[in-house]
């Protein structure tokens, strides 16, 4: 099974970096080289790796995944990704799904009418074995790149269909359940992470967030912390930090005005900040990252 996704992939990632697909949700991971650890905000979604092998952090949690293996996300949250075997020969190769609750919540009322539920929160990455099954899933998905448009479309959401029961038959089905059901708590962190991200310049109160996710301060602070392994002042510091690298990246702007619309008052706080989290000051960090594909 490896194998023919490993053909697949081979075929259709054509270059280095993240290639969108006419398949919805699904793209594909390529890279050549070894990579240095790259800071990515990654959103909810479930990643196979066909060839090569990658590490990823959150917090002080590391998991390392090779072929055969797939990596489950179920939170919007800051990871650190660092691609540790690749080359020319045998680049890295991968393909990501990014998880719709919708769908998620249909597959689980179709195929689980008893609505199985564990709703204790977990840390929001994971790394499994794939078995054969869900393999064989995963390249029927794959396959359809080969297809007509007209295939795609009629056969591409039957495909991810069964990655999705296949995926609530295994080991992380708690976790897709709880992005599926709005009522979980696993939901209600997810909707305070979205509001942070639409907030993230203003200064924000955690009694304000919690009430907003009808949850009590404490219990919001507790489930937060496990989920993203951060507080969520520490998650909208991060939040900061990359939407400043990314405006430095992309609109060319300079430290002290990306920081600035960011809601950085202080310039020197800003580098101090920004510095400590990506082990260069801003000027020099950007240079860096000119140079580096786009892996999220």
């Amino acid at each position: 099974m490896i194998e023919q996704l490993t053909h697949i992939l081979n075929r259709h990632a054509t270059r280095d970096g993240v290639q969108s697909t006419a398949l919805p949700r699904v793209q594909l991971l390529r890279s050549t080289t070894p990579t240095e650890p790259i800071e990515v905000l990654h959103v909810p979604a479930v990643c196979f790796v066909a060839q090569g092998s990658k590490q990823t952090m959150l917090g002080q949690s590391v998991h390392r995944y090779v072929p055969g293996q797939f990596l489950i996300v179920s939170a919007e949250v800051p990871i650190t990704g660092q691609i540790l075997q690749a080359s020319r020969d045998q680049p890295y190769l991968c393909l990501r799904i990014d998880l719709d609750p919708g769908i998620l919540n249909a597959v689980i009322q179709e195929a689980f009418p008893s609505g199985l539920r564990d709703d204790t929160p977990r840390i929001s990455v994971a790394v499994s074995t794939a078995p054969e099954e869900l393999l064989g899933a995963v390249v029927r998905l794959a396959a359809l790149l080969d297809m007509p448009d007209s295939d795609q479309r009629f056969l591409a959401p039957m495909a991810e269909r069964e990655i999705l029961y296949r995926l609530l038959m295994g080991e992380q089905a708690n976790r897709l359940q709880q992005i599926a059901f709005a009522d979980s708590k696993l939901s209600r962190i997810n909707r305070a992470i979205a509001w942070i991200k639409a907030n993230y310049a203003r200064a924000v109160r955690v009694e304000e967030v919690a009430a907003l996710v009808n949850m009590s301060s404490s219990s919001f602070h507790e489930h937060f912390r496990t989920v993203t392994s951060m507080t969520p002042l520490q998650y909208q510091k991060q939040l900061r930090l990359q939407e400043a690298r990314r405006l430095m990246l992309a609109k060319a702007l300079d430290a002290a005005t990306a920081g600035f619309q960011v809601g950085y008052e202080s310039p020197s706080q800003f580098s101090r900040d920004y510095s400590r989290r990506f082990g260069l000051p801003p000027k020099r960090d950007i240079e860096k990252m000119k140079g580096i594909p786009a892996f999220a």
